[in-house]
């Protein structure tokens, strides 16, 4: 009721570890024990799992999910992935993380694909500081890029980009940042595109709310550590030209459609 355009109510609910309200015992809700789990039984199993928690998200006022988890758990280090992800190969983890959209997406909430390029292959946790992928392009995209592509075949749908540094491709950038990496999103002109956590580590440790609002190549910035700094300082580059109006309208016609599908 406060707005006439329809808002985001969004929740971090993956299942398994990841569930903001079936690991809440104030909910009677289905627990699932990981991606990983799930995966082992196929990719009916993973749609299954993303349409019952769609669809109790969805009966609790939520229309996007940040989820699911199309990570390749590639790096059996990786202090923050691990089973979250459905499956260490990559072609598996590209069709039951498809499905586990799919199954969120007919429940009548947006579906996250995350977090891109890939997390997966991090020996780092990005909510403490930056992490690292030293993959190549190429291996990127026989690999991590995967269940990004296969996410494309999702009807409305988001992506997530981590605060992730890829040196081939980002330099010293993490891909929140860097142009040339959100560049590679799948299908990017019908994606809604959304950062990671503006408040984490990663970014919070090298830049201001602002600095990272106005760097950030996202449509929509996640949980900036400071939303009215946040939000001056684009306006600001807008008006002095740092950020033009073009592109700004770009990602607010992309929030205006995925809303007029999912959240009116």
């Amino acid at each position: 009721s406060a707005s006439d355009i329809p808002m985001f109510i969004a929740v971090d609910e993956e299942g398994g570890s990841v569930a903001r309200l079936a690991n809440t015992e104030t909910f009677d809700l289905p627990k699932y024990e990981s991606a990983a789990a799930v995966g082992e039984k196929g990719t009916d199993a993973a749609y299954k799992m993303g349409n019952t928690i769609g669809s109790y998200v969805k009966k609790y006022g939520f229309n996007i999910d940040f989820a699911p988890d199309a990570d390749v758990n590639t790096n059996p280090n990786n202090p923050v992935i691990g089973t979250r992800a459905f499956s260490s190969d990559a072609a598996k983890a590209a069709e039951l993380a498809k499905s586990a959209g799919k199954g969120i997406a007919d429940a009548g909430v947006i579906p996250t694909f995350k977090h891109f390029p890939g997390h997966g292959d991090t020996a780092e946790d990005s909510h403490t500081g930056l992490a690292y992928s030293y993959r190549t392009v190429e291996e990127l995209v026989a690999c991590e890029l995967l269940p990004f592509e296969a996410a494309a075949e999702v009807g409305p749908r988001a992506v997530m980009v981590g605060h992730i540094v890829v040196p081939e491709l980002t330099g010293d950038l993490p891909a929140t940042l860097c142009a040339d990496a959100i560049a590679l999103v799948p299908d990017a002109e019908n994606t809604l595109i959304v950062t990671d956590s503006l408040a984490m580590g990663a970014i919070t440790d090298s830049y201001t709310p602002g600095e990272a609002a106005v760097q950030a190549g996202c449509d929509v910035l996640l949980m900036p550590d400071g939303l009215a700094d946040a939000y001056d300082a684009v306006l600001a580059a807008v008006q002095n030209g740092t950020l033009s109006e073009d592109r700004l309208d770009l990602s607010v016609n992309k929030i205006l459609r995925m809303k007029a599908q999912f959240c009116a």
